[in-house]
């Protein structure tokens, strides 16, 4: 089963995820992690991989590309001006936004590297990316692909990056790491989370990890 199919058929059930109480929790950690490095952001704002728009709509992003016409359906109804297409070929021009959000995306894309590529061609120069990632050498990645392993049909066709190689395709396509955010601290379990302030930085432990990237000048990459 491909994203896009997945994304199609299962879109009501994703997005009810998010209505149940341990979803609920997480996203609002995930959303404080996020918010933090979005303050000097200038619209207009995109996010690829929009999902059911939950993200940006909470975040204040203004459009949003996605495969699924599924979960279109959804983020458009919460005000989202969507517009289906893939990562790996944005279809905008060049130096548009002033943020380009990539939110739980490159474990569910074909070409990481490409979407990293085509969301900097589309950044203009002083803007930011922002990367919401559940990293391969945390303990809920381990967690979610068990699941897998046990039929669940999202986790299933996720893939999950360790910092080592996001920070290797940020090098590749000339992208360097400016601010680095941290949350969810508690042992995995499905139950609802407790809320904590995020940690700055990087943290092995962490369920997510929230990265704030820049075009690269002759400043040193983190």
């Amino acid at each position: 089963m491909n994203v896009r199919y997945v994304f199609d058929v299962f879109a009501e059930k994703y997005d009810k995820w998010y209505e149940k109480p341990f979803g609920k929790s997480a996203f609002k950690l995930e959303k404080v992690c996020i918010e933090s490095l979005c303050k000097d952001l200038k619209p207009p704002l995109l996010e690829v991989g929009v999902g059911t728009g939950r993200f940006a709509s909470a975040l204040n992003i203004n459009y949003g590309v996605d495969l699924s016409s599924g979960v279109l359906f959804f983020a458009k109804k919460r005000g989202i001006e969507v517009v289906k297409g893939a990562g790996e070929k944005l279809p905008f021009r060049d130096k548009v936004f002033g943020g380009v959000f990539l939110i739980v995306t490159l474990c569910f894309v074909d070409d990481p590297l490409r979407v990293l590529e085509e969301s900097a061609r589309v950044l203009v120069d002083d803007g930011s990316i922002i990367l919401g990632l559940i990293l391969k050498e945390s303990p809920w990645a381990h967690f979610y692909e068990e699941k897998a392993i046990k039929g669940s049909i999202f986790y299933k066709i996720a893939r999950f990056y360790s910092f080592k190689e996001i920070k290797a395709m940020l090098r590749a396509v000339k992208l360097k790491i400016v601010e680095v955010n941290s949350t969810i601290f508690e042992a995995p379990a499905e139950s609802p989370l407790r809320f904590q302030p995020p940690k700055k930085g990087y943290h092995k432990e962490a369920g997510f990890t929230a990265l704030k990237v820049k075009k690269a000048s002759r400043s040193n990459h983190l």
